[in-house]
């Protein structure tokens, strides 16, 4: 596997082995030196021409933990501000010896166009509305080693709840989690849902109160205010009304449901307690995931993934 670009590229083979794969750096994460040399040698670039935290962040120190270096790409301070094209930045970064591009863009089909352009590993960290392949990765680990059931959701149900229609990530988790057996439903108005969720082997609830206590693990999504170019809920009261997480509804989830969410949150909006207070948050494990899960990603495109590191830094 030399680029990860969409879970829809993955078998469940490559899935599962990337989720084990992810088992042993949480083991190495958890070191008192977490770290060890599987791409000493190895430049990984991060190419990111969206805002991001979390999985600029995770990216990087997933890196650094394998010993590869790293390079920030600031479109800010870049010469795309002087006019200079997609394809001239990824070929100057290129020439500077990178083996790996990890890339978040705000058009879709981005990251594939670049794979056109080098020779290097490219690794979607999203694409406009296609894809976030390394969210689910994590998601899914984070779901499967909570409940303890090795990479097999058979008889368990997942509601995607909120702006499906604008979101990566659902569509990464849809794909992902019912390729481990999870039964997916979708929780959102009409106006929130894309054309083509008709095709996705999912069900649709109108409001969370339908499946509230029926679920296994309730996935809350941000609302996307900046990527809507009409209103598309009444209101945001309106729209917490019947899709957001009350203390409420927290109280009728099933006592070992689980509650995730990619971040950043909209506090008041979808969620509107604190997620500290619910016994199945996950949302703090997703970020930790994250870094361990980014380190099987690398580590599969650039050595191969077949024999997970042990040793530690030299």
């Amino acid at each position: 596997m030399k680029h990860l670009l969409s879970i829809e590229e993955l078998t469940t083979t490559q899935l599962t082995s990337l989720l084990d794969l992810t088992d042993h750096m949480v083991e190495i994460s958890g070191r008192p030196v977490p770290k060890v040399p599987a791409l000493r040698g190895r430049t990984v670039a991060s190419v990111f021409f969206e805002e991001s935290t979390r999985t600029r962040l995770s990216f990087e120190t997933a890196a650094k933990r394998l010993s590869a270096e790293t390079m920030t790409f600031n479109v800010g301070t870049s010469s795309v501000n002087k006019g200079e094209s997609l394809r001239d930045t990824i070929e100057t970064l290129a020439a500077m010896g990178v083996d790996a591009f990890v890339v978040r863009h705000k058009s879709s089909g981005v990251p594939r166009m670049i794979t056109e352009w080098t020779d290097a590993s490219v690794i979607n960290a999203g694409d406009g509305w296609h894809q976030h392949p390394t969210q689910a990765l994590l998601d899914c680990h984070t779901i499967t080693r909570s409940f303890g059931c090795g990479n097999d959701l058979s008889g368990r149900t997942v509601a995607i709840v909120g702006d499906v229609k604008h979101s990566r990530v659902a569509r990464s988790n849809i794909r992902a989690f019912t390729m481990l057996g999870a039964e997916v439903v979708l929780v959102a108005p009409r106006t929130l849902l894309p054309p083509e969720f008709i095709d996705w082997p999912v069900r649709t609830a109108d409001a969370l109160d339908d499946v509230v206590g029926d679920i296994d693990v309730l996935y809350l999504l941000r609302m996307q205010r900046e990527r809507m170019d009409a209103a598309l809920v009444p209101s945001l009261g309106e729209y917490s009304a019947r899709f957001g997480l009350t203390s409420q509804r927290a109280r009728q989830l099933k006592h070992d449901a689980l509650v995730l969410h990619p971040g950043p949150m909209n506090r008041g909006v979808e969620i509107l307690v604190d997620p500290a207070d619910l016994p199945g948050s996950r949302i703090l494990e997703q970020v930790r995931t994250g870094v361990s899960a980014r380190m099987s990603v690398l580590y599969t495109v650039l050595s191969g993934g077949s024999v997970p590191p042990t040793g530690g830094a030299e």
